[in-house]
């Protein structure tokens, strides 16, 4: 059996991290039989070479080996790609095809993005692990094959089940053993080992001299996050190399090409999110002034009533109903304006515009709660026990659930938590 660092020389993988030997040597392992291997890590580690290794130590090393990107191949097409299709199948099968399956007999197929393969195809994969056979697009003949699968992902493939966009039993025929390649995070050691190596191999392709990292910058180095893994440093690596005149690279130098920190990159933006934001919130905005402005108005056609009138137990009533009206809508205003302001405080990058609301409606909001304080206190008192009890009913009544009890009240769960912390229940 080649041992692990004859393995990793063979095929160019640097590294020394325990991790990353485990995943070599079961590679070495599992290659001499037939049994079907899922390799998994984020993108970027480098999953590749896994299968690489498997084919080139197997009994079908002298085989096809094919590579296929599942995730680049179009939904329509990937049967077909497959399989292969018959003449006259469906619109542009104008001669037959052969498909991987058929092409790679005898060989070993490395399904790359496994997780990314539509449920058709799925059924039409697990057939070929369970039995060998398959049927090109457009044909009621089984075909047999002997092909050896390696498929590899960077999807969480519990999840995907879990959502139904896996085939739970594809997984487990896939996955007879896994191999798990670790991120590059995980592999501090061998950071800067893979970077001098990039260094050293740019320097050959593009004739110039090989770039070197000072103390600082090899700490910064080793403390980036790496979310790309490995291509990410091999990219980074390259970069300098070909942009910088200084091969010295100092720690600000290095910070440049690191994305959050601080660096040159451009940042990706989400432009319909932020516009979808700033639409709703503008719109929450714009209900308030409009809020405002009809309660003052309703206020004012009831002094009138009073001085033209004065029917003062119908104003009473008709102003009672106007308050609880105005309490009810303003905590909920109240509420959505708190939170857009307490976003604007906490440094929120939406492009949300500032309303400012004049002082004189702010005083006129104040007089029009004390007013309706002094002539409501009674039936206020009275109210909030109602509303007390209210709440305390529905509550029992859904064992403590917010939602249900919100609902059947008639208010958001927003504002039934904020009376629960109200009435400290």
């Amino acid at each position: 059996m080649e041992s692990i660092q004859a393995t990793k020389q063979r095929f160019g993988i640097i590294g020394n991290d325990p991790k990353l030997n485990r995943a070599v040597e079961k590679a070495i392992q599992v290659a001499p039989t037939d049994i079907s291997v899922l390799v998994t890590g984020e993108s970027g580690v480098g999953k590749e070479s896994i299968p690489k290794i498997i084919h080139s130590l197997s009994h079908r090393k002298h085989g096809k080996y094919i590579a296929v990107n599942c995730g680049a191949i179009p939904e329509g097409t990937i049967d077909s790609e497959l399989f292969g299709h018959e003449k006259g199948s469906f619109t542009g099968a104008t001669a037959t095809r052969s498909g991987y399956f058929e092409v790679a007999d005898g060989g070993t197929i490395f399904l790359d993005e496994v997780g990314e393969l539509p449920l058709p195809t799925q059924v039409r994969l697990l057939r070929v692990l369970e039995n060998g056979e398959f049927l090109k697009v457009g044909s009621s003949v089984a075909q047999k094959t002997d092909v050896r699968i390696v498929a590899a992902t960077n999807v969480k493939m519990v999840d995907a089940i879990e959502k139904g966009k896996f085939r739970e039993d594809l997984y487990y025929r896939l996955s007879t053993v896994e191999i798990n390649l670790p991120p590059l995070r995980e592999r501090q050691e061998d950071i800067h080992l893979l970077f001098r190596k990039f260094a050293a191999d740019f320097a050959q392709k593009y004739k110039m001299p090989t770039i070197r990292l000072t103390d600082q910058a090899t700490d910064l180095l080793l403390q980036y996050r790496w979310s790309g893994n490995v291509r990410q440093l091999r990219n980074v690596a390259e970069q300098i190399s070909v942009l910088e005149q200084n091969r010295d690279i100092s720690y600000e130098t290095l910070k440049h090409y690191l994305p959050d920190m601080g660096g040159n990159l451009p940042a990706i933006v989400n432009a319909k999110k932020a516009e979808s934001d700033f639409s709703s919130e503008r719109e929450i905005l714009y209900k308030v002034l409009f809020d405002m402005k009809r309660d003052v108005n309703d206020l004012k056609k009831l002094t009138l009533e009073l001085m033209k009138t004065g029917n003062n137990a119908k104003v009473k009533e008709e102003q009672s109903s106007l308050i609880n009206k105005i309490y009810s809508d303003e905590s909920e205003t109240e509420e959505a304006l708190a939170s857009i302001i307490e976003d604007g405080n906490n440094g929120s990058e939406s492009n949300v515009e500032v309303f400012s609301i004049p002082e004189h409606t702010t005083d006129q909001r104040k007089a029009k709660y004390e007013y309706a304080e002094e002539i409501e206190e009674e039936e206020n008192l009275s109210l909030q026990q109602k509303e007390l009890e209210l709440i305390k009913k529905s509550l029992e009544k859904y064992n403590g659930k917010r939602k249900d009890a919100a609902d059947e009240l008639g208010i958001s769960e927003r504002t039934l938590y904020r009376k629960i912390k109200q009435y400290d229940l």
